[in-house]
């Protein structure tokens, strides 16, 4: 008879894989992107590790590096009747030691962040989901465009995205803006980026992130712009509490609270634009 903790093996996650684990987080309710896959592989392909019993998927984490300095985990999942056999925490070991000397991020579920808490991560800030439709035509400030994000140079994109990230990202926002299933809208003023807006087709509510904006007036009207483009309507956006003004703005919007999670870091809090940080990007990779 196997072994079964012999018969368990860890390894990269291949592209492949990486639909998989997609379908694994949508089981959970986090709602992923249809084609987020495409983007995160590429970031850092060895970043993905998945582990198998018996041959077969059964455990999964990302743990995707940034720059010397930063790292952030994601897609930390074992299959609901394995749970609670060591399997997720061995992947787990496997993960964290990839981002060994880096400040790690995540966005834990309520139910997993005491666990967190005991591997040395602490809580910054919380993040709430918001669904809903909003309302249609919100118009910019004066003097204030809507264009489409690929039209901008992308070093000024890549700047600003820097200010709400605290590590340079380049190859992943390129990919972000530019994957098939998305809308990617810049809000300019005489040449600067005001504001800037993904929206992403899911399972479910279509997902808004990252949402930087200069102003609450900014932000409504990218949401609204960008809800727009979608047949239905129907927006998801996770709002950071560290920025009051967006947690407002979802409410005056519409918007309804839905899923919860905490941004955490095993090291000091990374300094970030808060004022203009109205949704994060992803779950996944921060």
């Amino acid at each position: 008879m196997p072994n079964p903790v012999e018969d368990f093996e860890i390894t990269a996650a291949s592209a492949e894989d990486i639909v998989t684990l997609g379908a694994w987080a949508h089981e959970e309710g986090w709602n992923p992107g249809l084609t987020d896959g495409g983007v995160f592989f590429p970031t850092d392909p060895g970043g993905f590790l998945i582990g198998r019993l018996g041959g077969a998927p059964v455990t999964s984490v990302s743990v995707v590096r940034y720059g010397p300095d930063h790292g952030f985990l994601g897609f930390y999942l074992t299959r609901p009747h394995l749970r609670g056999q060591g399997y997720g925490l061995r992947t787990w070991q496997a993960g964290t030691a990839r981002l060994t000397g880096r400040n790690i991020g995540l966005d834990g579920v309520p139910a997993q962040q005491d666990n967190y808490r005991r591997s040395g991560f602490r809580t910054c800030w919380s993040n709430a989901r918001y669904e809903g439709t909003p309302p249609p035509d919100i118009a910019p400030p004066p003097g204030t465009s809507l264009v489409d994000a690929r039209t901008v140079p992308f070093a000024q994109l890549a700047a600003y995205d820097r200010r709400f990230f605290p590590a340079p990202r380049d190859g992943f926002l390129a990919a972000w803006i530019t994957a098939p299933g998305r809308t990617a809208l810049a809000a300019v003023h005489d040449g600067e980026l005001q504001g800037l807006g993904v929206v992403r087709d899911c399972r479910a509510a279509s997902r808004i992130g990252p949402l930087y904006a200069a102003s609450p007036q900014v932000a409504a009207a990218l949401v609204s712009a960008l809800a727009a483009t979608l047949p239905e309507g129907t927006v998801a956006v996770d709002v950071p509490d560290v920025n009051p003004a967006a947690v407002r703005l979802a409410g005056e919007l519409g918007l309804t609270p839905s899923f919860d999670t905490a941004r955490m870091y095993t090291g000091p809090e990374p300094v970030i634009d808060r004022a203009g940080y109205y949704g994060i990007t992803s779950l996944e990779l921060g």
